[in-house]
Order: C-alpha cells, then sequence, then structure tokens
C-alpha cells in the first residue's frame, strides 16, 4: 500500500502537522517522523562540512595563489564564516562536532582548490594548515 509520505511528501508533512497540532497522537506517522527528524539532523551536520569546505578551500587558494586573490574570494571566505557563525548560533549542540566536521571538510576544501586553481594535490597540505580558531576567525587571512 502507497501512502502520501511516498506519493506527496509536502502533503504528508501538512497533514502530520495538522495531526500533531490537533493532538492526533493515533494517527500520526511515527516512523516516517522518527525518520524525517533524523534526517534533519543530518542535514545540519553536512551544511557545516559544506560551507567549512567551500571557506578551508578559498582559505587554501587565499594562501597559494596569493597574486589571483580577488574580491570573490574574500566574499566567499566572509561569506562562509558569517554562515557558520549563524548555523552555530542556531544548533549550538553542533559545537563538539567541529573539530570533526574541520577535518572530514578539508578533503572538500582540497578538491576545491586544486580544482580551482589547477595546482596539484602535492601543493598542498595532507591535513588543514589552519586551526578551528584561525578558519572562523573574522581576522585571519593566510599568507603565502
Amino acid at each position: 500500500m502507497t501512502s502520501l509520505y511516498d506519493t506527496d511528501f509536502y502533503a504528508w508533512t501538512q497533514q502530520q502537522a495538522q495531526r500533531l497540532q490537533a493532538k492526533d497522537w493515533h494517527r500520526l506517522d511515527i516512523l516516517h517522523l522518527v525518520e524525517e527528524l533524523e534526517d534533519l539532523g543530518r542535514r545540519e551536520r553536512q551544511e557545516l562540512r559544506n560551507r567549512l569546505g567551500i571557506l578551508l578551500g578559498h582559505l587554501l587558494k587565499w594562501q597559494f595563489q596569493s597574486q589571483h586573490r580577488s574580491n570573490g574570494w574574500l566574499a566567499t571566505i566572509r561569506e562562509q564564516r558569517e554562515q557558520i557563525g549563524l548555523l552555530l548560533a542556531e544548533n549550538p549542540s553542533l559545537q563538539p562536532y567541529l573539530l570533526e566536521a574541520l577535518t572530514i571538510a578539508y578533503k572538500s576544501g582540497l578538491n576545491l582548490a586544486v580544482q580551482e586553481t589547477g595546482l596539484p594535490y602535492t601543493t598542498f597540505p595532507a591535513s588543514s594548515p589552519y586551526s578551528l580558531e584561525d578558519a572562523l576567525g573574522t581576522e585571519f587571512f593566510p599568507e603565502p
């Protein structure tokens, strides 16, 4: 039997919200609600890693291709720092995950730097040369 969850996700969300508001507990789709709540948490962690990856990639570009620095790179670094700050303010429980996220995100940042600079992987450090404090600090910009 196909459920509303499978055929029209948006309608399912609205239906579940209405049932929650009405305290119609016995008609809630508990299995799918639990699954969706878990996915929401994973998405927040993924967004943190993605933003850190973009930030680290641009910091690497800033450091290793200093002759090509641009306002675009500066704006991207600032934007990612701001968005990471907002994400952490809205989800303070992500704080303990930050160091792990930085380590994971460095791989994406490294790939981004290699792709956008054309420099070989061997040009860049194997692990993040930036501390969490430096990466997120508004005043930090690495020198060549």
